[in-house]
């Protein structure tokens, strides 16, 4: 038979039916086996599809903690800057102290014995007295000098007192500092310890994202398996589908040529009853009678 393979021709020997049902019914396994691989293969690209929508997500939320810790990492800085000036400014303030210190150690060094209330109340009254007693030059001279002793007395007192103020300006300055300065430290530690934090889920972010990625390619790999072996087995089942079409069509024309000789086979018998009926001049059937017609017999 034209169109069919070596293998194929001699399988036309053996009795057709039979191997036409055992082909349907490897064709139906094949075909069973084609959809079963089919269907685990849409398995596999759904469980990958899902995988690639985690990770999405994953890298949307690390790249969130990435951008909120940078912020954090940004302000830390900030703080860190004005830690470190508000320290220099305070050690500024301390040396200057240091040098008000010394200065008023060799001013206390010169302190008068006398207290500043009553320099002042002698300055007061030797004034008092060079301005309404009279007195001699030498007398007023004296006096004068007196007081010239004493305001410088008081004078110290004054630097003295000055000294201690500027002090106790500067002190209560460096404290300030100090406290604002530990202010932007536990600031900047509490934000640092925040974006240690941050930095810590973005990582478990990552690792979730490598973890989905090496599980989404096995995934993957195995929908690519699952499709192959799928495609083989149509292949398969593409090959024996066109056989068992020809064994088919082999079967009914083999049909058709043995309906032909059973039909040959009766009007034969048809004929050859026919004729024994026409020598015994018996009546003939309408059919008889044509058969007999076509071969010229009667008319």
């Amino acid at each position: 038979m034209s169109g069919l393979s070596p293998s194929e021709g001699s399988e036309l020997t053996e009795p057709l039916e039979p191997r036409v049902e055992e082909l349907s019914r490897e064709l139906a396994s094949l075909k069973e086996e084609r959809d079963k691989l089919n269907l685990e293969a849409r398995g596999w690209a759904e469980r990958r599809n899902s995988l690639h929508e985690q990770i999405k997500n994953a890298r949307a939320e690390a790249a969130s903690l990435r951008e909120r810790r940078d912020a954090l990492n940004e302000k830390v800085r900030g703080l860190k800057s004005s830690r470190e000036q508000t320290r220099a400014e305070c050690k500024e303030k301390r040396v200057h102290i240091l040098s008000l210190k010394e200065k008023l150690r060799r001013l206390m060094e010169k302190k008068p014995s006398r207290g500043r209330e009553n320099l002042q109340k002698e300055v007061e009254s030797l004034e008092w007295k060079i301005q309404t007693t009279p007195l001699t030059l030498k007398e007023e001279k004296a006096l004068v000098d007196q007081v010239r002793l004493l305001e410088a007395q008081l004078l110290t007192h004054k630097q003295i007192q000055k000294l201690r103020d500027s002090l106790i300006k500067l002190q209560a300055e460096e404290k300030a500092l100090e406290a604002k300065a530990l202010l932007y430290h536990e600031e900047l530690s509490e934000l640092a310890e925040q974006s240690q934090r941050l930095h810590e889920r973005m990582l478990e972010g990552m690792n979730r994202v490598r973890a989905f990625q090496a599980e989404a390619d096995n995934a993957h790999q195995k929908y690519v398996e699952m499709k192959q072996r799928s495609r083989e087995a149509h292949q398969k089942y593409a090959d024996l589908l066109c056989r068992v079409r020809a064994l088919k069509q082999e079967l009914r024309r083999a049909e058709k040529e043995k309906q032909v000789h059973r039909q040959l086979e009766l009007r034969k018998e048809l004929e050859k009853g026919a004729l024994e009926k026409l020598k015994r001049g018996e009546k003939l059937t309408w059919e008889e009678f044509k058969i007999l017609a076509e071969q010229g017999i009667v008319s």
